[in-house]
């Protein structure tokens, strides 16, 4: 009926007239007062606003199956996915710590994922396998031996790198095995070198790597021993307290790798009877230890000696031969790391392998937090101690002193709890065995300072105390990585004291990155 009105209209009309009346037919026709029509407009821009805000709302409250930060106040629970507007305060467990009145409260940081050491941020792909490894097959054979097969993540950044003679720098989270991505492509090395040398002098190392101390050198020389007995390596461990004896009645005979302390090597290289001249390799494990205050002068003056592969006291000649390859081994970037090569190495040479969660605390590793007093501080380690040890489950306890490291020991063996101590000021005689006494399980507790944090395998260790808590982050994440650590049957956990007001500052870091994070 339309299109025929339409045709009637266009045949007795002008166009124009019929284009006027097209136009006038296509006007809506208002059927809602304006006024209304403003508050239904009014109402749904309401609606779309609150829509907005109640899902931003059920946003930031995250995940509710998944605690990440549990608290006595369930209100102050963080969860998965939480997070909090811009100008909005964090509301932290540990805002009050620094109140008397706190002693008692505690929360804890739950365990929210796997072993990061195995996750990769790369084109490379996550495996747990040595398959597609640059080892050679006669070296891979040995895996089975040291648990090898077990890739993290830095072996499989690394290996490749060490094993093309480039200097490096390798730093990791605590426990993922750096101790063999760098001690397997330089076993591989020697044994394809030491074939090309006729007639090597005795005590001339083709290899050497250098520790801090005696037990993190004892540690390594073990795992040295078992890959290089197969392959025709001859390896010799350096350590304090019979230097003078060695030094006078040296022992002579043919070496390939030399593992060291910094104190004894310099004095058994300085008076002759080690000679370093063929060394091709240079390792520092714990790097960062190495170049703080107390060693910095004299591993300086000591690789001082020896020519750098890529620095200006390189020797001429083919790149196989033209000076030592350096190696850096660390849970840390060490500080003003560039400045403190520049005397000895052109840091442009340096390559630097960092895995995606370097300086990250290791997720699948609860952290519970107690805050105590000066009076119940004690009370309360020696009831978690006898908790533990009664679960069959090693413990480590820490302090910041050597004088707390034995008041420890002595205080958990008087009450049943039987301990050993460990720390730097004991004299090498009464540190020999006393880490193996732990590491065997004839002792269920370990109470040390820092000198056990930096690199140890403490794969049997099921519980870490923080009997004085640290005062930097660094010595944490080092303190937290004696357990969970690769190879390790126990899941772990951490538990810390919080008594001082630099104690609860520090913890509230530690909350915020939880919070900013997850």
């Amino acid at each position: 009926m339309k299109n025929s009105f339409d045709q009637t209209i266009h045949q007795i009309l002008s166009p124009k007239e019929a284009r006027c009346i097209s136009e006038l037919n296509q006007i809506p026709v208002i059927t809602v007062p304006v006024k209304m029509s403003e508050k239904i407009k009014k109402a749904q821009r309401k609606r779309k606003l609150k829509e907005k805000l109640d899902l931003r709302d059920k946003s930031r409250m995250g995940d509710k199956s998944v605690v990440i930060i549990s608290s006595q106040n369930n209100k102050l629970n963080h969860y998965k996915g939480q997070s909090y507007g811009r100008f909005q305060d964090v509301p932290l467990i540990s805002q009050g710590w620094g109140n008397r009145k706190s002693v008692g409260k505690h929360f804890t940081i739950n365990s929210h994922g796997g072993n990061l050491a195995f996750t990769l941020k790369t084109d490379l792909k996550p495996t747990k396998t040595m398959k597609n490894s640059p080892l050679s097959l006669k070296f891979l054979s040995l895996k089975n031996k040291v648990h090898i097969i077990n890739s993290s993540t830095i072996k499989a950044l690394a290996i490749p790198e060490v094993l093309n003679g480039s200097n490096t720098l390798i730093s990791a989270e605590t426990g993922n095995g750096k101790t063999l991505a760098f001690l397997a492509p330089m076993l591989q090395q020697i044994s394809a070198r030491k074939n090309n040398i006729h007639d090597m002098k005795p005590n001339t190392p083709l290899g050497l790597i250098i520790a801090p101390g005696r037990e993190l050198a004892q540690q390594i020389s073990s795992v040295a021993e078992v890959l290089s007995a197969e392959l025709g390596i001859k390896t010799r461990l350096i350590q304090g307290g019979r230097t003078k004896q060695l030094v006078l009645n040296p022992t002579v005979e043919e070496t390939h790798l030399v593992i060291a302390t910094l104190g004894a090597l310099s004095k058994l290289t300085t008076s002759q009877v080690y000679d370093m001249s063929l060394v091709q390799h240079i390792t520092l494990d714990e790097a960062d230890s190495l170049f703080d205050d107390s060693f910095n002068e004299k591993i300086m003056h000591y690789l001082g000696k020896i020519p750098i592969r890529g620095s200006s006291q390189e020797l001429p000649g083919t790149v196989e031969m033209s000076g030592a390859q350096l190696t850096l081994v660390s849970a840390t970037t060490p500080r003003s790391l560039d400045t403190i090569l520049e005397p000895i190495l052109e840091t442009e040479s340096l390559i630097k392998i960092t895995t995606p969660y370097l300086h990250r605390l290791m997720p699948h590793v609860p952290q519970r937090f107690i805050r105590v007093s000066h009076t119940n501080k004690a009370t309360k380690l020696l009831e978690i101690a006898k908790k533990s040890t009664s679960n069959k489950t090693p413990i480590i306890i820490f302090s910041n002193t050597s004088k707390s490291s034995d008041w420890v020991s002595l205080f958990l063996n008087e009450n049943n709890v039987s301990c050993i101590n460990l720390h730097g000021d004991m004299s090498a005689v009464l540190r020999e065995g006393r880490f193996d006494a732990f590491q065997s399980g004839k002792v269920m507790a370990l109470s040390c300072t820092d000198l056990t944090s930096r690199g140890l395998d403490t794969v049997k260790a099921g519980h870490v105390i923080n009997f004085d808590f640290p005062k930097y982050m660094a010595d944490y994440i080092h303190r937290c990585g004696r357990t969970g650590r690769v190879g390790s049957t126990r899941t772990g956990l951490v538990t810390s004291f919080i008594h001082r007001n630099f104690e609860v500052e520090l913890v509230q870091k530690i909350e915020v990155s939880y919070t900013c994070i997850f």
